[in-house]
This record gives C-alpha cells, structure tokens and sequence, in this order.
C-alpha cells in the first residue's frame, strides 16, 4: 500500500503544465500538417482562367487549283481543301489532312472527286491545274450523296475561307 500512497502523492505534486505534454507528440504534429495543408488546398485562390488563343483572322479569297496547292500543311502553311467549289480549313484536322495523314492528298487540291469515291488514288485529283475544275461528271446518285455528306460535314467543322474556281475565272 505504501507504494500506492506514494504513487499517488507523486501525481499530485506534478506541475499542471506537464499535463499537456501527451498532446505534442510527433503523430500530433503530422495530423495537423495534414489538416493545415488540406485546408490551404481547399482555401486558396485559384489562378485566373485563360481564354484559348483565337486563331489569325482569315480572309474569304477566290483560288485557282494552282493558287490552293502550297496550302497543304507544309512549310507551316494552314491545310486547305476544295469541295464542290468552296475552300475549308481543315488545320484542326492536320493529322488527318496534313502530311503523314490519310487524306493529305487531298491537301491543297479538289478532293470534291476523290470524297464523292471514298477514293485515295491520284487519279481522283485534277491533273490540269491550269484546266477547267472538275464536274463530277460520271458520278451517280449514290456517289453525290456521299460528297454532299462530306460537305455538310466539313460545313459543321471547318470554317470555309475561299471558293475554287478555274484559271482564269473570277
């Protein structure tokens, strides 16, 4: 019993500011690292929002078949493509119209023949640059259909900024 008496008096005489020491302890302190820093993350400002970068105005222009040939993604030239008479842009689709893409020999030329087929050969694409555009001559309903779907899509897409006419037309 002495043992408890002392054990007891031994308590009692202990400073009351020892009491708080069982609170600092190192897993204490990491708790509220980790409070603190939550918290910061949840409070603090975010950065301002930044507007994508709006592309250079393009001017609607009259191309020949010569004049849209450079327009085929090299040299950094945008990517533009005729159907049916109108010019699109199709720099968003570089990877696929640009080079290395599928379709980038449609680049810089007529592909109004060659979507019409679902045709990737050269013989879809004017030869005569200095000749008469394409009419579409030869192609049937079925193949007309599918152009004026190539059409409304690339009309949904792409920003039209020219039409194709021959050498020599206004």
């Amino acid at each position: 019993m002495d043992y408890v008496q002392e054990r007891m008096a031994q308590e009692a005489a202990k400073d009351a500011s020892d009491l708080y020491t069982g609170f600092a302890t190192p897993l204490n302190f990491i708790l509220l690292a980790i409070t603190l820093y939550t918290t910061y993350l949840l409070y603090k400002p975010s950065p301002p929002a930044t507007l994508p970068r709006e592309s250079p105005a393009v001017v609607f222009r009259t191309f020949t078949p010569r004049t849209l040939l450079p327009y085929n993604g090299t040299n950094s030239m945008p990517v533009y493509m005729g159907v049916r008479g109108r010019v699109f842009d199709v720099s968003s689709g570089r990877n696929f119209y640009g080079p290395g893409g599928p379709y980038e020999n449609f680049a810089g030329r007529d592909a109004s023949r060659g979507l019409a087929c679902h045709s990737f050969d050269e013989e879809m694409l004017t030869k005569d640059l200095d000749g008469p555009l394409d009419t579409l001559e030869g192609l049937g309903d079925e193949e007309m259909e599918s152009l004026q779907g190539w059409e409304e899509r690339f009309l949904s897409k792409y920003l039209v900024v020219g039409k194709l006419v021959a050498q020599g037309e206004k």
